[in-house]
This record gives C-alpha cells, sequence and structure tokens, in this order.
C-alpha cells in the first residue's frame, strides 16, 4: 500500500475548520526550505505560544500545524520569497483561513494596518505557493503559471482554477443531477464528478452499501437518497469540527492477529493515511486515534518520511567515529602547543637568569655600544671593533654574536644561549622583558588550558549524541499519550546545536521589537553618521535621548534593499525604541534610570545646520515637531536565543524576554562593563545544563556588546 503523499479535498475541509482556531495569531517570522518547496510560518497565539504552520507544495503536498520539535533548522540566509513574506507579514494578524470552494486550495489571510496579504497554497498538480496584496495581484510566488485557462505571475491578478463541483453545499435535486450527467460507473463518477477522489468514492460505496462498480443509469431513488444522506453528514460533521482523526499503520510483518503491534513505533509497521474520520475502508488496518486533525497531520508527515528514508536506504547513522577522533586530534594538537609554551616560558625565564649571572659581561657591552653611538660611530665599524676585540681575546667581545642596527639590538652567546638584547637599556630592563615575556607566554599557556578543557567538553558531548542515537536506534522520543509536546526546555538540554547566520544590522546596536521590527542604534559618532546617511529611510522613526551623548536609534519600516513605505507602529514598538535610545545614552551612564526621548520623522533629520552654527562629527540637525516620549525608564535586558538561531540578544526587557530561552534583565549600578559581563556569564552558564553551549555562543565579549556604556548590575541582586 502506498504513502499518502497529497492532501484530499475532504482533508482540507476538516482542516479549515480547526485551523480557523488560530485566527488572531500574529506572524513572528517567514521561512523557505526551496529544496523541499516548504515554507514556514511562525506565528505567536496568545493562548497556545509559538505556533509553527508548515506549506509544503513538493513531492508531498500538505498543510497543517506542527509540533515545534517537527520543523526543520532555520535555513542560512534566507531567498527573496521569505524576505518578502517577512515584510510583508511581521507582526500581521491571521485573520482567515478558507478552502476555495471544495478544491485542494487553502488561502491564508493576514491584517496589518498597512496592508493586507493573501497566501494561497495549491495542494494538486506541481503544487504553488502564491502570495497576494489587498487587490488580489500576486506580488511573489514559488512558481509561474501561465496556462490557456489560468495565469498566476508576479503583477497580475491572481485566478484561481475552474470552480469545482462543490457536493457538501449542493442541494438533492442538485446533488442527483450531477450523478445522471455521469457515463461512468458510480465509484468514478463519485471520485471524478462530485470531487471525492478515489479513497472517499469507495467510502460513500461501501457506507451505502452500494456496489462499487454499479452504472450510473441503475441507480433507484432510494440509492440517491442513501447517497445524499451519506455526503450531506459528512459536510455536517466537517463543518461543525466533529471529527474523530486516525492514522493508519499497514503491517509489514506477518499479521499477529490484532492488526499489529500495540505501539506505534513498531518496526513491522509503517504510516500509510491519515484522515479526519475512521473510514470503513480501513477497518482491518492498525489505527491510532488523535484529538486534533492537525495533531494526527504532523504525526503521520513527519514520521512516513522518515520511514521512507530508512526504506530506501537515506538515513544514515552520523560518523560519531570520526568526529570522536577529530576532537581527540585537537585534543593532542593542544597539548603539544601547552607543552610548547611551558618549554618557551621557561627557555625566556633562563635567558633573563643568565643576563643577572653574568651582569658585569653584559653591562661591559651595553656600555661599549651606547659610548661609541654617542660618538657617532656606525653599526659596522661597532661590530668590527668587537671582532678585533674577541680576536685578542676580550671576554664580553666573544660573547658578541651580532648587533643588528635597524632595530637597536645585540645578540649575544652567555654559556651556550643566544639572548637578544636591547642595546640602549640595562641589563635590569633587559632581564625585566625577558621576564614579562615569559610571563605572557604563560597566559597562552592558560588559554590553551582553557581551550583544552572546551574540546573535551565537546569530545563528550558527541560521546553523548552517539550514545543517544544508539540507545533509541535514531529514533525521536514520543509522548506516550500521542499529545503535543510541551516547548523546548533548552536549558535542560544536554547538547544544543548550534546555528547562526550573520547579519548586516550586526555593525550596530540592534534588538527586534516584540512586534517584529528592527530597531538599529550607533555605537559611537562613525555609526551615528552611517545611520543617518546610509539607512535611515522615509517611513523609518528616529529617535534620539534628550540628553547629550547618545545613539542615533532607527526604528526600520524595511529593509536597506526595499523600497520605503510608511508604517503605522504599534505604540509597543514606539515605546521600545524609546527606551532602547535612552538605556544606551549617557543617562544610563550616569546613573539615573529614567529620562526624555524624542522621535520625528527622516525628512526633519539633516547634517546642514543652522546659519552660524557648527554640527560636531556624529551630530545632526533636528527641524519641526517632535514627538516626546518623557520620563522613559532605562532598561535593559540580555538573553540568549535557541530556537532558530544560537546567539546573544540584548535590549528593552519587554522585546528580550519573550524571544530568548532565558534572560537577565540588568540597570545602572556599580560594575563596569567587563565585570557585569562575566557576571553574565556565569550566571548563563549556571542555567544551562549545555554549558559548552553558552561559552560558544555567549561569551563574556559577545554579552558585552549588548550592555549600556556606564556601571550596571543585575536587578535580582
Amino acid at each position: 500500500m502506498d504513502h499518502k503523499r497529497e492532501l484530499t479535498s475532504v482533508d482540507l475541509a476538516a482542516l479549515e475548520g480547526e485551523l480557523a482556531g488560530y485566527e488572531g495569531a500574529k506572524l513572528d517570522k517567514a521561512y523557505l526550505y526551496p529544496e523541499d518547496d516548504l515554507v514556514r510560518l511562525k506565528l505567536r497565539d496568545f493562548d497556545r505560544g509559538r505556533v509553527e504552520f508548515l506549506i509544503e507544495v513538493g513531492d508531498v503536498k500538505r498543510a497543517h500545524v506542527a509540533d515545534q520539535s517537527h520543523v526543520p533548522d532555520a535555513p542560512g540566509r534566507p531567498p527573496d520569497f521569505a524576505m518578502m513574506l517577512r515584510n510583508r507579514l511581521s507582526g500581521a494578524d491571521l485573520v482567515r483561513v478558507e478552502q476555495f470552494e471544495f478544491d485542494r486550495i487553502i488561502e491564508l489571510e493576514f491584517d496589518r494596518e498597512d496592508a493586507s496579504t493573501t497566501i494561497v497554497a495549491e495542494l494538486f498538480g506541481d503544487g504553488n505557493v502564491a502570495v497576494l496584496d489587498e487587490h488580489g495581484e500576486v506580488i511573489d510566488c514559488l512558481e509561474t503559471v501561465r496556462l490557456k485557462s489560468r495565469t498566476v505571475a508576479p503583477g497580475t491578478p491572481y485566478e484561481f482554477p475552474t470552480a469545482r463541483f462543490n457536493p457538501m453545499t449542493v442541494d438533492y435535486d442538485g446533488f442527483v443531477a450531477r450523478i445522471e450527467e455521469s457515463d461512468a460507473d458510480l465509484v468514478r463518477t463519485l471520485a471524478t464528478q462530485l470531487n471525492f477522489g478515489g479513497l472517499y468514492g469507495e467510502e460513500l460505496c461501501t457506507r451505502a452499501g452500494i456496489d462499487y462498480n454499479i452504472a450510473v443509469d441503475d441507480l433507484d431513488e432510494s440509492d440517491f437518497e442513501r447517497l445524499y444522506e451519506l455526503v450531506d453528514e459528512l459536510g455536517t460533521r466537517l463543518r461543525e469540527g466533529n471529527v474523530d482523526p486516525r492514522v493508519y499503520y499497514e503491517t509489514l510483518g506477518e499479521d499477529n492477529g490484532d492488526g499489529g503491534a500495540e505501539s506505534d513505533d513498531d518496526p513491522d509497521r509503517r504510516r500509510v493515511d491519515v484522515t479526519p474520520i475512521p473510514l470503513a475502508e480501513y477497518e482491518e488496518l492498525y489505527s491510532e486515534s488523535f484529538t486534533e486533525f492537525n495533531t494526527a497531520l504532523d504525526d503521520y508527515f513527519f514520521n512516513f518520511q522518515r520511514e521512507e528514508e530508512v526504506e530506501g536506504g537515506e538515513t544514515q547513522r552520523p560518523d560519531f567515529e570520526a568526529e570522536i577522533e577529530k576532537q581527540k586530534r585537537i585534543i593532542q594538537q593542544q597539548e603539544q602547543a601547552i607543552e610548547d609554551f611551558e618549554a618557551d616560558a621557561e627557555a625566556e625565564r633562563e635567558k633573563a637568569e643568565l643576563l643577572y649571572a653574568n651582569y658585569d659581561l653584559v653591562d661591559d657591552v651595553l656600555s661599549t655600544v651606547q659610548a661609541a653611538r654617542e660618538d657617532d660611530v656606525s653599526w659596522d665599524d661597532i661590530e668590527a671593533k668587537f671582532d678585533e676585540g674577541a680576536d685578542r681575546g676580550i671576554e664580553a667581545a666573544e660573547a658578541v654574536v651580532s648587533l643588528d642596527g635597524s632595530e637597536g639590538t645585540v645578540t649575544l652567546d652567555i654559556e651556550g644561549t643566544r639572548v637578544t638584547v636591547d642595546a640602549f637599556t640595562g641589563v635590569e630592563k633587559n632581564a625585566d622583558e625577558l621576564y614579562k615575556e615569559a610571563k605572557r607566554i604563560e597566559e597562552k599557556k592558560e588559554g590553551a588550558l582553557a581551550a583544552i578543557e572546551n574540546t573535551r567538553e565537546d569530545l563528550e558531548a558527541v560521546k553523548e549524541r552517539r550514545d543517544e542515537w544508539e540507545a533509541d536506534d535514531g529514533e525521536d522520543e514520543v509522548d506516550e499519550d500521542g499529545s503535543e509536546d510541551e516547548p523546548t526546555d533548552w536549558l535542560s538540554i544536554q547538547s544544543i546545536p548550534t546555528r547562526s547566520t550573520e547579519r548586516w544590522y550586526e555593525q550596530f546596536r540592534w534588538f527586534h521589537t516584540s512586534d517584529g521590527f528592527l530597531v538599529i542604534g550607533g555605537r559611537d559618532a562613525d555609526d551615528n553618521e552611517e545611520l543617518v546617511q546610509k539607512y535611515l529611510e522615509g517611513g523609518d522613526k528616529f529617535f534620539h535621548a534628550q540628553a547629550h551623548g547618545g545613539p542615533v536609534t532607527v526604528l526600520k519600516a524595511t529593509g536597506p534593499s526595499e523600497p520605503s513605505k510608511e508604517v503605522d507602529f504599534p505604540q509597543s514598538s514606539l515605546d521600545q525604541a524609546a527606551q532602547f535610545a535612552v538605556s544606551y545614552s549617557s543617562v544610563w551612564k550616569d546613573g539615573k534610570f529614567a529620562g526624555d526621548v524624542y522621535m520625528v520623522d527622516p525628512d526633519q533629520v539633516s547634517k546642514t545646520p543652522e546659519s552660524g552654527e557648527y554640527l560636531e562629527k556624529g551630530g545632526f540637525a533636528v527641524r519641526g515637531d517632535r514627538t516626546y516620549f518623557e520620563g522613559t525608564p532605562v532598561g535593559v535586558a540580555v538573553g540568549i536565543t535557541c530556537d532558530d538561531e544560537t546567539r546573544v540578544i540584548g535590549g528593552p526587557p519587554a522585546a528580550i524576554e519573550g524571544q530568548a530561552a532565558t534572560s537577565i534583565t540588568v540597570e545602572p549600578g556599580q560594575y563596569a562593563q567587563n565585570d557585569i559581563a562575566k557576571r553574565l556569564y556565569r550566571e548563563f552558564r549556571s542555567r544551562f545544563a549545555d554549558e559548552s553551549f553558552v561559552r560558544k555562543v555567549a561569551s563574556p565579549d559577545q554579552i558585552q556588546e549588548f550592555l549600556p556604556p556606564g556601571g550596571s548590575r543585575m536587578t535580582e541582586e
């Protein structure tokens, strides 16, 4: 029996009602996985929290909400299609989910104050995803379609396929008339003319007790009535959400009489179909029941693809041994480096001690060179004099190996060891420099010791992953009750994979508001100049603390490569941008807990000063009315994200706390930037079970980038 690979019209009719329950969810981010023709919409729902919606239109055609653990890792640089979705939909509310007629097409409409956008997923034929503006015009699509019957192309009105007959809404006379138009047998008529497809065509025949192959002309009034009653009952059930979803399994080995084993991880069984209601056609198959159709679809499509990979021999065990050997080689290299550092440091100390042990000899050489240079004797002549002295057996001259006039140094051979000294300083100073070099090398050794400890932790992490793989044969854990997993508890995970992508705005201070808008700020005068001249565009908002000495802060409406547009920013984003501006200004450095901030439009900001005035670097003239945010409290939180990317983030607590796996809020205090960064680092390490993960993504230096200038302390202290 073949795996189900596409949703049916009946499936979408059942799904429509469930998805309507997600209306009001706000879109956070969109992704595209081109290799699978998979679109992922990450939303935030007031009641459910994070919601992942998948649309796949490649070899597999599906659309459903997925468990967080079932979504693929975020891809690298987002394609243009994904960026377009983010720009159109970030912060938008899902307001409508609807199946088009009785077709395999589902529409998702999103509203934002500046625009309305509809995503149309075509789950038939070659599959497609089209994005429409409020006028129904195609903004972009995965595949351009140009047929005699319809066109789907950017810049043109979207054209739905010719509406299919909808058996769920037709009256009895229309139902009978449609069947009587057919010259095929009953099951083919139900499948094609009434658009039920083969499986549900057979299901209706079975439930009605009518032979599949009966000719339409041989049906009587009672047959039509039974069929219509069944179709009407099915339509009512799907519209009301009265579903009883099932995932059906095919037994691969010998049947043991009970339809299969007791759990869904039986290797002798594989998933073959998922339906919103139990089917008489599958009565002999083992099935698993679910409370929601979305959950059943997620279970089926996530697991059947893995089952196919196993059957096709494509799932490969990671080469843990190769990775383990690699880590061992790194440890050996680090151990050798530590030994070399120890030897080098000891050699520098021995040289310093030789200078002191042969103080008079070294002082004699240095005094001779210094006196000669004061008399303008050339370096070549000085070296010749030493050669003559060596020929006469003068001990100090015999110790001189060479002179380097360009560096001002003398190389001596002292008791078989060559020591290079500065010709213009004394013995003590030269010895002190050698001791300092020994200390510097010792510090490198300490760094190598820390590095080797990190590598040993990485080695243990690989071994743990190998053991976990071997313990469960590569299978993910599944909740015994089949319920949806709780949000991932990143703090308790022993080994967290790292993944991040460099962004253009990371050269500045930055954060994303709780509504998904980007805010960027300058770190210094050069940054302020660049932000205003290069990145401040129409539709953006310019913020600055009223106090002198603060970053230019820009609340972005669009990306740097997009055309500017006006956006009605939510008040929450405006407030967070204002708090960002005051927190990274001199207000924080002065130990104050609030300050005033003003906001203007881009066209009010200029580098042209008033007549007779002068603008210093990083300064700007602001003209016209300003919107003030008076008494804006300072506040910064630093957090670590784990879901889509693993990295440090920082900014207003209201924005950061909702995006981070864990965060720490700071306020003006007594600890310098470097010191508070180390304190935060230690606190993060104590929170995560995977301490090596914190070291990789949130070092004290990385944390410090998000801390305001001046002193700070953790609010919990």
